[in-house]
C-alpha cells in the first residue's frame, strides 16, 4: 500500500478513552520486545510513528494511529516481560482484553512472534483466547533477517505446525530489510476491504 499519511491519534487505558470507532481497525499484539513498534513503523513508512525501545515493556497504553485516513492501527501493550510487577501485568492484560472484547470495528489482530523462538505459553494462551472469540488473526514472524533462507523455511514450517495453520499463513518479516511488508499489507487490506 502506498502511504500518503500516518498519524498518531491518542493513547488510552480504558474503553471510554478510545477514539470514535469510525475506521476499520488492525490491532498489533505480541510479547514484549518482539518488534511491534518496528513493524508498525515499517508498514506506515515512518521512522518514529510508534515509539521503539530496546527495553521490553515500554508500550504501556493502547496507542491509536490512522493510516491514509482509512485504517486505524492499534498498538497494544506487550506481554510476558518478567521484570514487570504482577499488578502492572494484570493491568496490561485487562487493558488488552477490554480492547479486544469491546472494539466493534476491529477487523484483524496481527499477532507477532519472534521467528527464532517457539511460541511461548503466553502466546498460546492469547491465540486460544482469540480463537474462542472468533477474532480474525494474522501471524507475523519478526526478525526474519537473522536466519538463512533454509533456517527461515524450517522455522516457518515448525511455527505453522505449532499454531495449527498452513506454512503460508505465517508471514516472515524483517524491519531491517523490509521483507514481508507487502504480504502483511495484503492480509490487512483483505481483512479491512469490506469496510474501505
Amino acid at each position: 500500500m502506498k502511504i500518503a499519511s500516518a498519524e498518531f491519534v491518542k493513547s488510552a487505558v480504558q474503553a471510554v478513552q478510545y477514539p470514535d470507532a469510525l475506521l476499520p481497525e488492525v490491532a498489533f499484539v505480541g510479547r514484549s520486545n518482539v518488534g511491534k513498534s518496528s513493524l508498525i513503523n515499517t508498514l506506515a513508512n515512518r521512522k518514529n510513528l510508534a515509539k521503539t525501545s530496546n527495553t521490553p515493556g515500554r508500550t504501556q497504553l493502547v496507542n491509536f494511529f490512522v493510516i491514509n485516513k482509512s485504517i486505524s492501527f492499534v498498538d497494544l501493550p506487550g506481554y510476558g516481560y518478567a521484570k514487570v510487577p504482577l499488578s502492572v501485568k494484570k493491568g496490561w492484560q485487562a487493558m488488552v482484553e477490554e480492547y479486544l472484547e469491546t472494539r466493534q470495528n476491529l477487523r484483524l489482530v496481527v499477532l507477532i512472534l519472534d521467528i527464532r523462538r517457539e511460541p511461548s505459553e503466553n502466546d498460546d494462551m492469547l491465540i486460544e483466547w482469540l480463537r474462542r472469540r472468533d477474532i480474525n488473526v494474522a501471524f507475523v514472524l519478526t526478525k526474519a533477517d537473522k536466519l538463512s533462507g533454509n533456517q527461515l523455511a524450517v522455522a516457518r514450517r515448525k511455527i505453522g505446525e505449532h499454531l495449527g495453520v498452513p506454512r503460508d499463513a505465517v508471514l516472515p518479516f524483517s524491519a531491517k530489510t523490509r521483507s514481508g511488508r507487502d504480504d502483511i499489507w495484503r492480509a490487512i487490506e483483505t481483512a479491512c476491504l469490506p469496510a474501505l
